[in-house]
């Protein structure tokens, strides 16, 4: 095997400027694939993140029903005492949970005692909430020490819109379920910028300001249960594990509770599996040429060589062994460009990472790209590639080891 490989060292040698077109093109696609991974891999990261981390978690628990009407942020079809109960056991073994939020999601009126505007809250308990959505507080300014009772972090839109100010004091007016109207004086502690997906626009509220609002009491009604996982890669055995919490059911014999994970309730997901749909666009572009470079290089090796084909034959040089020559050939264009390439790939990244390239989505700018590559992407491409540099080789190899020797020395 050795003199196999040292006689394929020396033909690629020999022909040397081919030899360096061929590896060149795969690794200018190694390349190519390599820092669109890592780029896409860069948009897609923070997408994710935005909208687990900073809005939806990682999976919901909602009653049955509530996410069909969420625009209209039904408070008819709020968790009750009872159900919460029966959620806070079954999530208590859960070994796939990190941390839990409630929310009391409800629209209301919002004024400045100037001007009115509608709002969107989320009412929550700080110490739950920003622990569950760790990137919450990252999108919260001006905000001075931790998030209270009476106060209330406004959007970052209507901000602007309504002309208010840190420390000005505005008037939430609500409905509860039953239609009675209340209103409770707070005062604007923080603002809160935008983000990609439903909810961008929302305000925050604590959670004791709006049983206040809609007049609860002491009942404890919420609109959702926001879940953290301790791996977010579980996501799809975490939803499974939760599955006991559909055997209750109703009157009617169907499960009063439903479950949703944050892929089935942002629209930003179908952008999430485009993106991983081009990765495999590009990565059957790089196949192809691959395919092509080493098929055209060892078929016109074959052609050149017939001579020398015809002489390793005539000398008695079983057909296998040139089938193998002509393999390793292959075998090593594959494995010099899937080196250079990702050597040459982790180079670019890392300077791309000290340039800090800049890009915008919607009215966010300044978004900085942070590509990385992992070990994985960069073995599964070098895998691909050294595989079909063999696959290419087969045909050609094939055809060198059935030439005929006599009519292979008389060619000129």
């Amino acid at each position: 095997m050795n003199n196999i490989l040292k006689i394929s060292y020396r033909n690629l040698k020999r022909n040397y400027r081919r030899t360096l077109l061929t590896a060149s093109l795969i690794t200018i696609g190694v390349i190519f694939v390599l820092i669109y991974t890592a780029m896409s891999g860069s948009f897609k990261s923070y997408t994710v993140g935005q909208i687990t981390d900073s809005l939806m978690g990682h999976i919901q628990i909602h009653k049955k029903g509530y996410v069909a009407s969420v625009d209209n942020l039904p408070l008819d079809k709020n968790l009750n005492a009872k159900m919460l109960e029966f959620i806070e056991s079954t999530l208590a073994s859960n070994p796939y949970v990190q941390s839990t939020s409630y929310r009391i999601k409800f629209g209301a009126m919002f004024s400045n005692f100037t001007s009115t505007t509608n709002i969107r809250l989320n009412a929550i308990n700080p110490k739950d909430e920003f622990p569950t959505l760790p990137l919450l507080e990252s999108r919260i300014s001006d905000m001075n020490g931790t998030f209270k009772p009476g106060e209330i972090i406004v959007p970052e839109l209507l901000i602007k819109g309504m002309d208010v100010k840190i420390g000005d004091t505005i008037v939430l007016v609500a409905n509860n379920k039953n239609g009675s109207v209340n209103g409770i004086n707070l005062k604007v502690a923080g603002i809160v910028g935008q983000v990609m997906g439903p909810g961008g626009r929302d305000g925050y509220i604590h959670i004791e300001d709006a049983k206040k609002a809609l007049r609860m009491n002491n009942e404890m009604e919420i609109s959702e249960i926001v879940l953290r996982l301790k791996d977010v890669e579980k996501l799809g055995v975490a939803e499974k594990s939760l599955q006991p919490l559909l055997e209750k059911l109703n009157k009617e014999g169907k499960p009063i509770l439903e479950i949703h994970t944050w892929q089935q309730l942002s629209p930003f997901y179908n952008i999430i599996k485009m993106i991983d749909l081009m990765n495999i666009s590009i990565q059957i572009i790089l196949i192809s040429i691959v395919l092509i470079s080493i098929l055209n290089v060892m078929i016109m090796s074959v052609f050149e060589r017939v001579r020398e084909i015809g002489t390793i034959a005539a000398m008695g040089t079983p057909p296998l062994t040139i089938v193998k020559l002509f393999l390793c050939e292959g075998l090593m264009l594959g494995v010099f460009g899937a080196v250079v390439g990702s050597i040459l790939s982790l180079g670019i990244v890392y300077l791309l990472n000290i340039v800090k390239i800049t890009y915008s989505i919607g009215q966010q700018s300044g978004l900085i790209l942070t590509p990385s590559l992992g070990l994985n992407e960069i073995l599964s491409v070098s895998i691909i590639v050294i595989l079909i540099s063999l696959v290419a080789s087969i045909s050609p190899a094939i055809k060198a080891s059935r030439l005929d020797p006599v009519e292979a020395l008389r060619t000129y």
